[in-house]
């Protein structure tokens, strides 16, 4: 019957997502979920929902971003998820660009733009917005903090200001587009001979970040509360053998798990959002 194949048919629309297991050495994790209280994707997951043209995430940041392994995990997941005929098949490494080569069709494209050394700050450039615009993305996913925590003096209303200006510049050539934070996973500071401490400004790096999620009504996927928060993200990772040996970047298993851990609040995410439109 036609009620039959509707019904079908929506409940087609969830994607399967399978719930981590956190390593058995993490302590006081969090829910693995995006913030959005404004709904501010809904225009996205729409999108997203109906794919009958190239819907295109672009995600911008740091090293962790460069190391083109935590992004493309999450990229390889959702062409799982959604299909890949939007893009050819080209592996990512290191060597390669992040930047997805388009077919044509619709379907889901995801760009990566990562420079080793970030920060808000310094991606502001006229060139970098240019290339971002010029990539039309309908979703931007911002992971920054990392480089702003290792500043030599950390300024939140700068690091606010700083926010507010990318976004700003990007939605002015992208009107429709909207924002996905992530918080940095956190990282050790070298210190003398004594070897590493954990980064005193990590916290307040990820506090401002939340803020300017608030006051601008953008989505956040709060990686460092995730995984443990001030008291244990870092001796989580640690435990785990995340980290690489300067304590400030990852392994490639590292990367893979941050990877995985987005996209299950990713899909969760979007799950409601059609769970919510069933109703």
């Amino acid at each position: 019957s036609d009620a039959g194949s509707e019904e079908m048919r929506r409940l087609m629309s969830f994607v399967p997502v399978e719930t981590l297991r956190m390593p058995a050495v993490f302590r006081d994790t969090e829910n693995n979920v995006l913030s959005d209280p404004s709904a501010s994707l809904n225009p996205f997951w729409q999108k997203l929902s109906r794919l009958d043209r190239p819907v295109r995430i672009v995600h911008i940041g740091d090293s962790h971003i460069r190391g083109h392994v935590f992004p493309y995990e999450m990229r390889m997941c959702l062409e799982t998820d959604f299909g890949s005929e939007a893009v050819e098949a080209l592996p990512v490494t290191y060597q390669s660009s992040g930047l997805a080569r388009e077919t044509g069709a619709g379907g889901l494209i995801y760009h990566i733009i990562g420079v080793n050394g970030a920060t808000c700050g310094s991606f502001s450039t006229p060139e970098r917005i240019d290339e971002i615009v010029g990539l039309q993305p309908d979703l931007v996913i911002v992971s920054f903090g990392t480089n702003e925590a290792h500043g030599r003096r950390y300024v939140p209303s700068e690091h606010l200001a700083a926010m507010r200006y990318l976004t700003e510049a990007i939605r002015r050539g992208c009107p429709e587009t909207v924002f996905l934070l992530t918080t940095p996973p956190g990282a050790y500071r070298k210190v003398g001979r004594r070897g590493h401490v954990v980064n005193p400004n990590t916290p307040r790096v990820v506090d401002t970040e939340l803020d300017f999620a608030r006051e601008s009504g953008c989505a956040v996927w709060d990686l460092y509360h995730v995984a443990g928060g001030q008291s244990r993200a870092c001796l989580n990772w640690s435990a785990a053998g995340m980290f690489q040996r300067d304590k400030v970047h990852f392994t490639h298993e590292g990367y893979k798990f941050q990877g995985l851990l987005f996209h299950e609040a990713f899909i969760k995410a979007y799950n409601k959002y059609v769970a919510d439109r069933l109703e």
